[in-house]
This record gives structure tokens, sequence and C-alpha cells, in this order.
């Protein structure tokens, strides 16, 4: 079909691989229904960035931590499981702030946490389940495919919910698209049962797989890229959201934006997975890394909504750019790396570590800032400096070594 990636007849796919996309996608289509507009909904009923900086900066700090315990986990049980756990607290997160209703910005560091906590069971176990499924020459096929569901759910789901919301009153329509992500989180949980039981034997050796970087500069350099990309997550991943709903007061328009975000990721998604090559990925990523930081340039200075739609557009052809080639060099380092099979499972821990350590500085940077300066003032500066992240990144990447 023309709107999925091409992949080589002679690689076989497997069932758990598809399988894997179908609760990848699921899980996209949850998430961008609701995450956008969780953080919309705490603006409308606090109006303070501190409030939904908090939330966000709690999600962070606990989310590596959840990584930690369901990686320990991980060595004992099925991986399946925590993938489970992982779901069902996510579901659990919007039937909380449903139920706390007034009081969701009272208690932003308890939402916060609930979020991480399902994050790092998820994330942990989707990766791992990711790293064993896929293969070196399945591996580009699987994350650019994912991609294009996440931009198929992108597309759909801000656009649906903006316009459920907007057509709603009295925060009727956060309940209906908040009961409808634990829905969709379901049907995951439904289709983990299918996948094959997989199971990690031997010690968790976590402190070995830190000492590496010592030894493999490839691994150390993967990792201070992950923190450089996480300084830039951990701002824009909220305060776009605000700036479009406070330049037009309209969860809708914020549902349009993401779509036309959306819907650019999803064609260069496309382009990607089918014209990649493991060759290219450096120039990828350094080409990524440009384009997301002349994407800030073009509406720090003049944030009206048509400036930020165009910002839209870019930053959406430049994701894929980047991700795609960077996910998959990160997959094949840690795959070279020392003891990678067995001791996948720390990998990737380690690498969430510090992809948070950047999202944590960024948003820390970002409530000091507002505390003492003027957000008119600080906001931008902030965006100039910490926008330049995945540039960082794919500069650093460099010295990686094939």
């Amino acid at each position: 079909m023309l709107f999925l990636p091409k992949q080589n007849s002679d690689i076989p796919v497997s069932r758990d691989l598809k399988l894997l996309l179908i609760i990848g996608g699921l899980y996209a289509l949850a998430t961008f229904l609701s995450n956008t507009f969780v953080n919309i909904f705490l603006w409308k009923k606090s109006g303070e960035y501190l409030d939904i900086a908090t939330y966000n900066l709690f999600i962070y700090l606990v989310q590596p931590i959840a990584f930690f315990v369901a990686g320990k986990c991980a060595k004992r049980v099925d991986r399946a499981l925590i993938l489970r756990i992982g779901v069902i607290v996510l579901s659990l997160f919007y039937i909380l702030v449903l139920l706390s209703g007034d009081k969701a910005t009272t208690y932003p560091y308890l939402l916060g946490s609930l979020l991480g906590m399902g994050y790092g069971f998820y994330w942990l176990s989707f990766n791992v389940l990711t790293f064993e499924i896929t293969e070196p020459e399945t591996r580009d096929f699987f994350n650019g495919l994912l991609g294009t569901f996440q931009s198929f759910g992108g597309m759909i789901g801000p656009l649906f919910a903006g316009y459920i919301i907007s057509r709603m009153n009295n925060f009727t329509g956060y309940t209906v698209i908040f009961l409808l992500s634990f829905f969709l989180f379901g049907i995951a949980v439904v289709c983990s049962l299918y996948l094959q039981k997989r199971k990690a034997t031997g010690k968790f050796m976590f402190r070995d797989v830190l000492a590496e970087k010592k030894r493999n500069k490839n691994w150390n350099s993967i990792l201070l890229a992950h923190i450089a990309q996480g300084l830039r997550e951990g701002l824009f991943i909220f305060i776009i959201a605000i700036w479009v709903y406070i330049e037009t007061g309209s969860e809708f328009a914020l549902g349009v934006y993401n779509l036309l975000f959306s819907f650019s990721s999803l064609i260069c998604y496309i382009l990607i997975s089918r014209l990649t090559k493991s060759i290219h990925r450096k120039r990828m990523i350094l080409a990524g890394g440009i384009l997301l930081y002349v994407a800030v340039a073009v509406f720090v200075f003049q944030t009206n909504y048509i400036m930020l739609l165009t910002y839209g557009v870019i930053v959406g052809v430049s994701y894929p750019v980047f991700n795609v080639a960077f996910v998959s060099l990160t997959y094949d380092i840690i795959g070279k790396s020392y003891k990678a099979r067995d001791l996948r499972i720390e990998y990737i821990i380690v690498r969430e570590i510090y992809i948070n350590i950047g999202r944590i500085t960024a948003i820390t940077i970002f409530i000091l800032g507002v505390m003492t300066t003027a957000p008119s003032f600080i906001i931008p500066v902030l965006i100039l400096s910490l926008g330049c992240g995945n540039l960082i990144a794919a500069l650093i990447v460099r010295k990686t070594v094939n």
C-alpha cells in the first residue's frame, strides 16, 4: 500500500512485531487524544505556568525511577506483563484527573507522578520488546511504520478531541475524551495478552552498563546526545500547546495545529521508511537537528497563530528525519555494546535516565526562570537556548564510530 513503509519481502515480519505495532498505535491514539489537553485542562483550572511545569517535572522525575523498578521486575517476570501494568496505570491516570475535577491543580505532583509511573513501565517494556523483536534489517521499517501510526493518531486524535471539547460546556468534553483514552488503553491491554512470553534471565547489572560508557565511546556519545535531546523536549512538550491555546482560546485550534503537525510527520515518515539507509543515518540526524532549530526561529519573535501553524509543519517534517535515524542508531550501538543480549534491559534504563536528565534540567530552568523573571521575557530566551538540543545531539553522534 502507498501509505505503508516499504519492507523487503525476503525479511519475515513476525506476529509479535505486528502486535507490538498495534499496541504502539493504540497507545499513540489514546495519548494524542488526551495528553495535550491535560495540559490545557490544568491551565484552564489554574492559569499558572508553575502548575503546568510542576506537573511535567514530576512526570520526568518519576519516569526514570519507574524505568528502574520495571527493569528489575522484567528480569524476573514476563515483559508483556510489565507492558500491561504500564498501560493500566496510564488508564487510571485519566480516571484520577476526572475524579479530581477542580482540585486537579492542587496536586500537580500527584498527577505527574502517576503518569510518570505509567510511562516508565510502558516504555521500558515497549523499548525492550522492540529491541528483541526487531533485527537490524527490520529496525528502520518498524520505527518508520510506528511513526506512521503515531502520525495518524496525531492527526485524528487532537482534532477530534478539540472538536468534542469545544462543542461541549463545563468540561463535559474533557470527560468524554479522557474516558475514550481509557477505553483505547483497555484494548491495548487485551492485545498484549497475545504477545509471546519473554522472560530475561541473569542478574540485574545496572552499574555495569553505567560503567560501559567509560570503555565504550559510542555508548558515552549516544547518552550525551540523549541529554541534549531531552533539553528541548522538556520545555517544548508543554509550552507550545499552552501558547497555541493562549493565542486562540480554542481547543479546536489546538487540534488543527496537531493535525498539520502530524500530517507533515506522516508524509515524511512514509518517505523516510521507504528511502532511508543505515549509511545515511548521521546525515539525517544532522539535517533533522538543523531543521528543528530553524523552526524555533520561525515563531519565537512572532507568536501569532499562523506562525505557530508554520512551526508545526516544519517540526512535523523535521522530527521523522531526526527520530527514525536517531532511534535506530541508538539500538545499533546498544546491540554492539558489552553483553547487549543479556543486559538489554539495563541499557534501555540508562538511556531513559539520561534523556530524563535533559528534560528535568530544562523544566527546572523554566521554573526558576518564571519565578524570578517575567514569563513574556524569559520564555522566548529559554526557547532559543534550549531549542537547539536536537542540533547539539546531532553534532555529538557524529563522533560515533560505525
